[in-house]
């Protein structure tokens, strides 16, 4: 998808993506160095299993803890 760099406001980029214009506010730090109103950006996103399955499993062990903690508190 392509998307241009419409204006600044702030510290943010205002981008207007692909065909529709779909409006995106993209914090300013994100964007390549040398972005100007009027540039033009490749833009793309990709989906990561192998992530989202490693950070389910992480909030899944620190809900048991808590849980586990819970029980713990209310035996006492």
């Amino acid at each position: 998808m392509k998307a241009v760099i419409d204006r600044f406001e702030g510290e943010y980029a205002i981008l207007l993506c692909g065909d529709e214009e779909i409006k995106v506010e993209a914090p300013r730090q994100l964007l390549p160095a040398g972005s100007t109103e009027g540039s033009w950006l490749k833009v793309s996103f990709e989906l990561d299993p192998a992530e989202t399955i490693a950070r389910e499993k992480k909030i899944n062990l620190l809900l048991e803890k808590l849980k586990n903690k819970n029980r713990k508190s209310n035996d006492n």
